[in-house]
């Protein structure tokens, strides 16, 4: 029997007279990746947040580790997010961000810190602050964020938002290797490349509802050797 890490059953969220997710349900198993594509406004972002409690559904039911959302827990342990664009304090250094933020459960020390930067390619003893950061670093801390407690699981919306190509393959990378690992993955892009790579099935969203669902065959992948990003979906 397949083990369920997060089900999510007849889901809908309004807000006003605007029904945002429409009886959403899925089924995702632990330790595999998974791709959700569709356009701006199709209810991705909605979706995720209310998987991590964020946002309360209207109707429906949300259970990650078969905790039920907003009844046995108010937000699910054990995951690790990245939301639209990651918020940090701007005049605070990356490491001490992500200080402040592990001595909320106090479950990392500092050496874990900066094992983390390094694997996102940032320098743990960097003194510029967050608010001298471009984008691309600071999508690099909101993974380093995302990853640095070592989550089982990982929601992943537009993680390779302004990253250069190099910054693509790296963290490409990094997923691979937390997939390796056992992580469950739940990932959304907006470019076919990373869902061909990175995910073992896609689920397809268009206004709200979940219309098909994908298995995808991942071919090995190796930094700097694919080509320049398709269009994407």
């Amino acid at each position: 029997m397949a083990d369920i890490i997060i089900n999510v059953e007849r889901v809908s969220k309004f807000f006003g007279e605007d029904q945002v997710l429409k009886e959403v349900s899925i089924q995702l198993e632990r330790g595999k990746a998974y791709g959700i594509i569709g356009n701006n406004g199709s209810g991705k972002t909605v979706l995720f947040k209310c998987i991590c409690g964020f946002m309360k559904p209207d109707k429906g039911i949300i259970e990650v580790e078969q905790r039920r959302i907003g009844i046995d827990v108010d937000f699910p342990e054990n995951i690790g997010i990245i939301i639209e664009t990651p918020g940090f304090l701007p005049h605070n250094t990356g490491f001490r961000n992500l200080q402040i933020l592990a001595s909320l459960r106090g479950s990392i020390q500092k050496a874990d810190i900066i094992k983390t930067l390094e694997k996102v390619g940032l320098d743990p003893g960097m003194k510029k602050p967050v608010s001298k950061y471009s984008l691309g670093m600071r999508q690099r801390l909101g993974i380093a964020q995302a990853i640095m407690e070592d989550p089982q699981i990982l929601i992943l919306d537009e993680p390779f938002n302004g990253l250069d190509k190099h910054g693509v393959e790296d963290i490409r990378t990094i997923i691979i290797e937390l997939k390796n690992q056992g992580k469950t993955i739940v990932l959304a892009s907006h470019n076919s490349e990373d869902i061909r790579i990175l995910c073992d099935t896609v689920f397809e969203m268009d206004a709200g509802i979940i219309k098909e669902v994908t298995v995808v065959e991942n071919e090995e992948y190796h930094a700097g050797e694919k080509e320049e990003y398709q269009e994407a979906i």
